[in-house]
């Protein structure tokens, strides 16, 4: 199955050129879909037809034919299914709320101007109320990366639609984070426009006063390319806003204090935060911040009055249906019904006031770094604990478009599952151009790894294992590693962090590594065990070793041996040795 990713750019260019004809690219891409179907069929809440699909892609090629250079040309696109398109029935993720539009919202028909084809509508978390892609009656999204963690919502079919190769960009929604933290997930470029920079006539409101259209790309050009052509004052959008453009030169850049860094037992997305700051730190200042006040501000999109502005756009569904609504998504929006006005306008006053926080923020700091999320969520779990999860999902993005700022969230790195890391670049209302910039320049940077291969089938969990002394290769135990088809990795020191002992009275001789601060780089093997096989190599380790987690030399973390403080008990220091095997030799 081909499903490698698909450019904007080359597109174009190759039915600009006629080297490709739009008609061309559309069939490809319905092969695709199609292929894709098998795994997810969820993605789409509503196709496009081959026939208008290749209706669409002739008149592309007629335009072309005579003389016009389209700079979408014959590029295939979805279309988050709470944004009108005229021929689609547009849901919200809800049947009940279903219907059919008689124009294509202005956002989306920008597009289909400038030679884009819309091939379907994707499934999201009902109206757009939630961050995890688990909460819509067309069926739960997948991350494209390993089908048992969440896809991250609520624009979970468009992020995996452009993950999976379906089509070349895809639109979403952001209110609450809703078009970055899919991305992050799916190792994508998401970015949430300036409020108001794009029309937001056609969509289906959640927060009104805080929507905004966002788009799902594989890199910083193609994000830029839509929102040249997107941008633009609606008078038709009551929020629709001509903003002055706001220079951005990235010299301060501010991220968390680390004691409000929440990673949520993720070792693995603070390690690569830590590198992503590196890459930062090579060319400007990095300033650490109070928080504080963006996450009281945050807190008053779920905790408090905007809850409210939620209620609003659902209250004719909550009084005629509310047995329609997923349970979750009536849970969190219900409660806007009984929020007063006097609460309201208290919330307002107070965000006011964060909002001049913010403004002081802007100047100490040219930019803010944040993590996308600080973990990610196998479905299972979400499904155990729909609300308090989703939270923790939304720590870092929840108050971006309360206090007015524009975001676009870029990869970071992958966990050892497979799953996307990434980081946010967070400025000022009207500072869009500026952010594609430091985007790219970071990207260019951050010399980052390959995207893992799309989970096609149900990706094996694994853990990755560090040994340090009777299970190395060609030492005693070893056996206990290659009897559950441990697949070795690589040799590697670990952080300077660790003392290495002999213990005694051990058979065979045994090592006991521990942690201390004024340790040293200890050589150590890494496998890779499915999560069976490594639960039964835990349940045989003797007292007073342990597996616990160890740090290697570039900061990553894994599974491995430690020991309780008894094991040094008579043991030796052979720190020095540097490792298990100097050791053996000595001796």
């Amino acid at each position: 199955m081909d499903l490698a990713r698909q450019s904007v750019q080359t597109i174009a260019a190759a039915v600009n050129t006629g080297t490709a004809s739009a008609l061309d690219i559309a069939e490809a891409t319905l092969a695709r879909i199609d292929a894709y179907d098998e795994i997810q069929p969820q993605v789409w809440i509503s196709h496009a037809s081959p026939e208008r699909v290749a209706e669409a892609a002739r008149a592309v090629d007629a335009r072309i034919a005579e003389g016009e250079t389209l700079p979408l040309a014959g590029v295939p696109f979805a279309v988050k299914d709470n944004i009108d398109v005229a021929g689609f029935d547009t849901t919200a993720g809800c049947p009940a709320f279903s219907y059919t539009p008689d124009t294509t919202a202005p956002a989306v028909a920008r597009l289909l101007d400038a030679g884009a084809i819309c091939v379907g509508k994707t499934n999201l978390d009902q109206f757009a109320t939630g961050l995890v892609g688990t909460r819509s009656p067309y069926g739960i999204l997948r991350n494209a990366y390993n089908l048992a963690y969440v896809s991250g919502g609520s624009s979970s079919g468009s992020a995996v639609a452009v993950a999976a190769g379906l089509v070349a960009f895809a639109l979403g929604t952001d209110t609450a984070g809703s078009g970055r933290v899919p991305a992050a997930f799916n190792h994508l470029v998401g970015y949430k426009p300036s409020k108001g920079r794009w029309s937001t006539t056609g969509l289906v409101p959640a927060c009104r006063t805080l929507d905004c259209i966002s788009v799902f790309t594989d890199d910083i050009s193609e994000a830029r390319l839509v929102d040249q052509i997107m941008a633009g004052f609606d008078p038709q959008d009551a929020y629709s806003r001509a903003l002055p453009t706001r220079e951005l030169t990235p010299k301060r850049i501010g991220v968390p204090r680390p004691d409000q860094r929440g990673w949520f037992g993720d070792s693995q997305s603070e390690a690569l935060y830590s590198r992503a700051l590196q890459t930062l730190g090579r060319d400007a200042e990095i300033c650490e911040l109070d928080i504080a006040f963006l996450n009281e501000a945050a807190s008053l999109l779920y905790s408090g009055p905007w809850v409210a502005e939620r209620a609003a756009a659902l209250a004719p569904v909550l009084a005629a249906n509310p047995e329609a609504i997923d349970a979750t998504v009536r849970a969190v929006v219900a409660p806007g019904l009984d929020i007063s006005a006097v609460e309201l306008f208290n919330g307002i006053y107070r965000l006011a006031e964060l909002q001049r926080g913010a403004e002081e923020m802007w100047a100490s700091v040219d930019m803010l770094a944040f993590p996308t999320t600080g973990t990610t969520y196998r479905v299972a779990e979400l499904e155990a604990a729909p609300v308090a999860l989703n939270s923790n999902l939304g720590l870092y993005t929840n108050f971006v478009n309360l206090l007015d700022m524009a975001a676009i969230a870029v990869p970071a790195g992958a966990r050892a599952n497979g799953t996307g890391f990434g980081i946010t670049l967070i400025g000022p209302a009207g500072s869009d151009s500026g952010l594609m910039d430091a985007a790219e320049s970071y990207l260019a940077k951050a010399d980052l790894p390959a995207r893992p291969a799309l989970d096609l089938e149900g990706r094996m969990e694994t853990v990755k294992l560090a040994v340090v002394g009777a299970h190395l290769k060609d030492m005693p135990l070893h056996w206990q590693l290659t009897s559950r088809d441990a697949r070795f990795v690589g040799a590697f020191d670990t952080a300077p962090a660790y003392r290495l002992y002999a213990m005694a009275d051990s058979t065979p001789p045994k090592p006991a590594l521990v942690h201390s601060e004024d340790g040293a780089a200890i050589a150590v093997e890494v496998y890779e065990l499915d999560v069976a096989a490594f639960g039964s190599f835990v349940a045989e380790v003797p007292a007073p070793l342990a597996i616990g987690t160890v740090t290697l030399e570039d900061g990553s973390n894994v599974k491995g041996f430690v020991a309780e403080p008894r094991a040094t008990s008579g043991a030796e220091d052979i720190t020095e040795l540097g490792g298990w095997r100097a050791y053996i030799a000595r001796t």
